[in-house]
């Protein structure tokens, strides 16, 4: 990353874009606790989170859902959620027996209907198919009680379908609380976004409404010019 200057205020949905190469993971992980910046600060809710460790910043209410999905194929979809939830409940023993947290059944069935699995509940994780094995991870995401919530790709490998059900569902769980979406298709991006920040080479190239930056002609050139000259390239005579 060189330079990046980056503020997202709370309760706004905010997506991050670029070619490949452009950064966005690098910046992710950076905001997460993944890897440590070289320079600079990373600060949440007015306080500097720069040399916390990732356990520490999802304590502090930033979760992230990943590119690939980490979930428990092994599980129930309710197991994967409670699991999470208790976690969060009981952050010194992970392995409390959960009938002794009273609201964690309940925390799980809410979580559970904000994503639309609660009539998959008592499935394994592993026979749900590839748009709503993403939309689990989403819940365990949230089963952290994120206040700044952190999507990598949420649509990747979807179906049209897919990805619209997976827009209704970030636009649904972005009430409320802040949300980063690093995504690739243009189209989501469009729909879901407050703002857009746009990344070329590790440094911010662009940043504005999806209004401004789709007319921006500096993000036309770098990103959304080369998908455009790229088919052209590719169409047959």
């Amino acid at each position: 990353m060189n330079a990046v200057d980056f503020e997202v205020h709370a309760g706004e949905l905010r997506s991050v874009i670029g070619p490949n190469g452009a950064g966005k993971s690098t910046f992710f992980k950076l905001i997460a606790g993944e890897l440590p910046p070289s320079s600079g600060r990373v600060v949440f809710d007015g306080q500097d989170v720069t040399g916390l460790p990732q356990f520490a910043r999802s304590q502090r209410g930033i979760a992230k859902s990943y590119q690939v999905t980490t979930i428990f194929p092994h599980l129930t979809v309710w197991e994967n959620v409670r699991v999470a939830a208790q976690c969060r409940q009981s952050v010194m023993n992970c392995w409390t027996r959960a009938d002794r947290l009273t609201s964690l059944a309940e925390e799980t069935r809410e979580i559970l209907r904000a994503v639309e699995l609660d009539g998959k509940a008592d499935l394994l994780a592993t026979h749900l198919g590839h748009g709503l094995q993403r939309h689990l991870e989403v819940a365990i995401a949230l089963a952290c009680r994120p206040r700044l919530l952190l999507l990598d790709e949420p649509t990747a490998g979807m179906s049209p379908e897919e990805t619209e059900r997976t827009i209704a569902l970030i636009r649904r769980i972005a009430r409320g609380r802040t949300v980063i979406v690093v995504e690739h298709k243009m189209k989501v991006v469009m729909t879901i976004s407050d703002r857009i920040t746009v990344l070329h080479q590790g440094a911010v190239l662009a940043e504005g409404t999806p209004e401004q930056i789709r007319t921006d002609g500096r993000v036309q050139e770098v990103y959304l010019g080369r998908r455009a000259r790229a088919r052209s390239a590719t169409a047959p005579a």
